[in-house]
């Protein structure tokens, strides 16, 4: 588990590179990109300054009540670090997009979940939000919904299962997937371009 919340670090951190240079992680030539971050970037820009504030606030606060250095400064790395995940986060869904290709739905959140669907794989597509997700990746009853803030508004039914795994790295079998989009319809019209051409 440590290794894997390492990795999601490294990746984090190579995301915000990404963001930087406007580039994006595994997206093919051709590919169709459906991006999903929209919905969750006011929140987590608000968060950041809001954890921006508290860290120049809690600083002045410790150096007026001669809090030991020592202290201090655990403090303010802890804060830095916090801005620097919701930093990650944010970059990590904004340069790893849902994918569409020929061969299949890529499906991602973040460093945190990725699930390469096969296209023939796919029985069937619909549009359809929900607003009360409890968590960002559940699986129960064999489906796994990916949420981004508590929303979700595609659902994809499967042939036959297949393996995904979670951000700590279970694995589960499922038929069903439901996820956000920024854009479902675009995302709808890719995969029914895509099935047609086959």
């Amino acid at each position: 588990m440590a290794l894997r919340i390492l990795g999601f670090e490294v990746k984090g951190l190579a995301a915000i590179g990404l963001w930087v240079v406007r580039r994006r992680h595994g997206v093919p030539a051709g590919a169709t990109v459906v991006t999903y971050a929209k919905e969750q970037t006011f929140m987590l820009s608000l968060m950041a300054f809001a954890m921006a504030v508290e860290t120049v606030v809690v600083d002045l606060l410790l150096v007026a009540l001669d809090v030991p250095s020592w202290i201090r400064y655990a403090v303010l790395v802890a804060d830095v670090y916090g801005l620097l995940f919701a930093a990650m986060m944010a970059a990590t869904c904004v340069t790893r997009p849902h994918v569409v290709t020929p061969g299949e739905l890529r499906i991602r959140y973040g460093a945190y979940f990725d699930v390469r669907v096969p296209r023939e794989l796919i029985a069937a597509v619909r549009a359809g939000r929900t607003y009360n997700e409890g968590s960002m990746v559940a699986v129960k009853d064999g489906r796994v919904t990916v949420a981004v803030s508590s929303q979700t508004n595609v659902t994809i039914e499967l042939t036959e299962p297949i393996t995904v795994v979670r951000p700590l790295g279970h694995r589960a079998e499922v038929t069903s997937i439901r996820f956000f989009a920024d854009s479902p319809e675009s995302l709808l019209t890719a995969l029914r371009t895509e099935q047609s051409t086959h």
